[in-house]
């Protein structure tokens, strides 16, 4: 009732391009798109088949599929591990309080989608983790506010801008960390590209411009495609439960409890990770050590120990987390099995469904467009196998060699690869799921307003990548 008297009043207005856009793909999403789970066995089989029509044997698709499910395992825990810890710092009280005074900023519905956006792309280029649960509990908060009629998908596309548009340009870029450290490369890697600093991959000022174009563009697209209030869908109209957990512990009923009440466990463990944080750190760059999501997720739950302060207050935060990672859980397996499909089943010429659509992409390139080539084929491949950056191991050797074959900066490259990586994920449910869980949508939810980010992303961001390729000369490899 409330929200039809709200739309009552709101006097009508034109909807604009991206407006329309979003929301007509978004009502199309609600009643076609399917269910993450289904999008993902779907891929199975359609990876399946690509790799028995290059050759392979059926026997050697269901080895890869067995042998690659579970493949993913430490990776599956380790991004369940980023949405139970995000959720318990950014759900303690400091935190709260954060976030109920940044959530009381906005004063219009489509000012409080772009500061979410805003929020989101900024924290991304430290740390993609902070910026997805950051962010998801940002939106919450702002879709308590009864006076404010945010469209609750809108805002939930948002929050995921961070994955979609900026976070592979930043600190916790996968490719740029493993070519910056010789530790982490392979030595078939390093042979071929030496090691690059970052001040040749991320540092570069176009790269820099890259990043700042991208976000300034995203936010004008978040601005212009969200519903005005006569025509949002909030929260509430979805049945969201926006409820907020309490915070008050009951008191303590029996004495075993007293520990669970006490401080105590909570400041020794925390010293005791505090001793470790201390000696990884400075036996170690920073910046590779930060980049370390072990290292990053042990942080976190020490800082989310100490927020919580009480290990009673602690374990039920951890538990209410719990249903945010169902989706994880059950679907990272799956693309666990596509990646080793693509990449292991070979077929009788020995060559693998990924080196063949490699192939067919290098085989068009030259030094002019090189970079598009590249942008087009590591988008397209990130769709199939969303790798959050791992699967630059893969795809390096071959495209690497090809720089050089044709003297484009190999650091550029890596860029290029980074740009495009993030491509797919605005339209790939794999890495939306711990924030739908946070924000208990579906992706059909979101993907209008994701596909309409994409839209704009997609040719804008390779006229950049071909444009700064123009401006940078060959960089040979530097060896350590």
């Amino acid at each position: 009732m409330q929200g039809n008297v709200l739309q009552n009043s709101v006097p009508a207005q034109r909807s604009g391009v991206f407006e329309r856009i979003a929301v007509s793909v978004s009502n199309w999403s609600e009643r076609w798109f399917p269910d993450s789970y289904v999008f993902a066995t779907l891929a199975v089989i359609i990876v399946a088949l690509g790799a028995l029509a290059c050759g392979a044997s059926v026997r050697a698709v269901a080895s890869a599929f067995g042998d690659g499910y579970w493949s993913l395992i430490p990776f599956t825990m380790q991004m369940a591990v980023v949405a139970i810890s995000g959720y318990v710092v950014a759900v303690s009280p400091p935190a709260s309080r954060l976030i109920t005074r940044l959530a009381a900023w906005p004063t219009t519905a489509r000012g409080a989608v772009t500061f979410v956006a805003f929020v989101s792309m900024s924290c991304s280029m430290f740390n993609w983790a902070i910026s997805m649960i950051f962010s998801s509990l940002l939106v919450r908060a702002i879709a308590r506010r009864e006076s404010l009629r945010m469209d609750y998908r809108a805002a939930s596309a948002a929050a995921y801008l961070g994955l979609g548009a900026t976070w592979a340009l930043g600190l916790s870029s996968a490719a740029a960390q493993i070519q910056a450290n010789p530790a982490s490369l392979p030595k078939s890697l390093l042979d071929i590209t030496g090691v690059i600093p970052f001040s040749q991959t991320i540092f570069l000022w176009q790269s820099l411009a890259m990043a700042l174009v991208i976000t300034v563009v995203s936010l004008l697209v978040a601005w212009a495609s969200t519903p005005s209030p006569e025509r949002a869908k909030t929260a509430q109209d979805m049945g969201i439960d926006l409820s907020e957990a309490c915070d008050d512990l009951e008191p303590r009923k029996r004495p075993g409890e007293w520990l669970e009440y006490s401080p105590l466990l909570t400041l020794v463990t925390v010293a005791i990770g505090a001793a470790w944080a201390v000696g990884e750190f400075t036996s170690k760059d920073p910046i590779y050590a930060i980049s370390n999501l072990n290292t990053y997720n042990l942080l976190f739950l020490l800082v989310g120990m100490l927020l919580s302060w009480r290990p009673k207050r602690f374990l039920r935060a951890v538990a209410r987390s719990v249903p945010s990672i169902a989706g994880v859980l059950i679907q990272f397996p799956l693309y666990g099995a596509i990646a080793f499909i693509m990449t292991k089943a070979a077929g009788s010429d020995g060559a693998t469904l990924s080196h063949h659509i490699a192939e067919a992409f290098v085989s068009i390139a030259s030094k002019e467009n090189f970079a598009v080539v590249m942008g087009l084929y590591s988008a397209f491949l990130g769709f199939i196998i969303p790798s959050g950056g791992g699967k630059w191991i893969i795809e390096a050797p071959y495209v690497m060699q090809a720089a050089n074959q044709l003297q484009v900066h190999l650091g550029w490259t890596v860029q290029v690869y980074n740009a495009a990586e993030a491509l797919p994920n605005l339209i790939n449910p794999f890495w939306m799921l711990p924030l739908l869980g946070v924000l208990g949508i579906k992706a059909r939810d979101v993907v209008g307003f994701t596909f309409t980010q994409l839209i704009v992303h997609l040719p804008l961001v390779l006229f950049m990548l071909w444009f700064f390729s123009m401006t940078l000369d060959y960089l040979p490899p530097q060896m350590p």
